[in-house]
Formats: C-alpha cells, structure tokens, sequence
C-alpha cells in the first residue's frame, strides 16, 4: 500500500526541517540545494520551485528553528511544575530541543553570518527575540537572562564540535558535559550527534 500524499504545505514543512538537519551540519556556505532535497526525499528543482533560492530556504529554517526553540521556552515558562524553577524547566526545553536534528547548529551557523546583507538582519531580529523573551516574558534579570545565553552557546558550541566523540576518553571533556548536564547526561548522550553521522 503506498503511503498518503503529502500536501504542498507537509512537503514544505519536511524540507524546512531536512534544511535545518544539512545546514545545522553543514553550514550555510557548506550546504547546497540538492543535498537538502536529497534528505528531504524530494527533486532539487522542486525546493528551488517552492523557496526560490538557497538563501530563502536558509531563512526559512531558522525562522522555524526560532520559532520551535521560542515555543518550547513559552511552554515550559507556564508548565505546572512546581518543584522546578522556570529557570530549570526553560533549561530542559532547550535541551530536549536535541530531539529536532540540527536546530542549535542551525542557530549557531545563522549568528555566525552577521555580515551577510539578508541573513544577518534577520539573525540579529531572532537573537532579540531571545533576549526579550527572558528579560520580559520569563523577568530574569539582565545577569540572569546573560548567564543563560552563554550557558546555551556553550552547549551549540559543544555540539558543534562533536565533542562527544571524546566523552569517555578525555576525563575534561566528561566533566565538561556533568557541569552542563547534571541531570540530563545519559539522554543528551543518546541525542548529541557524532562525528561518523553526515548531520
């Protein structure tokens, strides 16, 4: 039996989320078209049919990786758990954030282009979002609201590099990824991405 068609807009919906996964891994500069189709099933012809360009098709996988991470944050600001801070539960938002392949790689790769003429306007735009979020919505202060967007650049930066492909075998890096993940340490172990994985 073959499998329901997908409507234009579940097609869309899986190719943002193949771009986010390759570009996550690959960078902007490092990705092409057809690699992004190739992982999201579909033509080459068919993503530049539907996005334009490879830009726009960046552009359209980091407003979905924002707007997945910021409705993440949202939830778990109003999630009844009162034996975790909002601080805590923010915290394991972003992390479980591992299951959605690529995105804080993607995010990571969309800050490093701030002197590109499009994407680097509408970065800066997404990162204010994020700063306004935890000084408005969530009331941290700005030393709180600093100290988790390093805490956050920290782990991308972590992921980024594969540094797990060394836990295990360099006690630094094992102690590095307790201090990060005290409590989450066996399922972000399960998520991270590794070297022999193309992304």
């Amino acid at each position: 039996m073959s499998s329901p068609r997908l409507s234009s807009d579940e097609r869309r919906e899986q190719i943002v989320l193949a771009a986010i996964a390759v570009f996550g891994a690959r960078g902007y500069v490092g990705t092409t078209t057809d690699e992004v189709a190739k992982a999201a099933g579909v033509s080459q012809p068919y993503v530049v049919r539907l996005f334009g360009s490879k830009e726009n098709l960046f552009l359209a996988a980091m407003d979905e990786s924002l707007e997945q991470m910021m409705s993440s944050f949202r939830a778990a600001l109003v999630a009844d758990d009162s034996e975790l801070s909002t601080e805590k539960r923010i915290g394991q938002a972003y992390v479980e954030l591992l299951n959605v392949r690529g995105l804080h790689q993607m995010l990571a790769h969309s800050y490093l282009l701030g002197s590109h003429p499009v994407i680097g306007p509408a970065a800066r735009r997404g990162f204010t979002t994020v700063w306004r979020f935890f000084r408005e919505d969530a009331g941290f202060d700005a030393e709180s609201a600093r100290n988790f967007l390093a805490e956050g650049m920290l782990i991308s930066t972590m992921i980024g590099l594969r540094i797990v492909d060394d836990y295990g075998t360099d006690p630094e890096i094992d102690e590095l990824f307790v201090a990060c993940f005290p409590t989450e340490l066996s399922s972000v172990l399960d998520l991270v991405p590794r070297g022999d994985e193309p992304w």
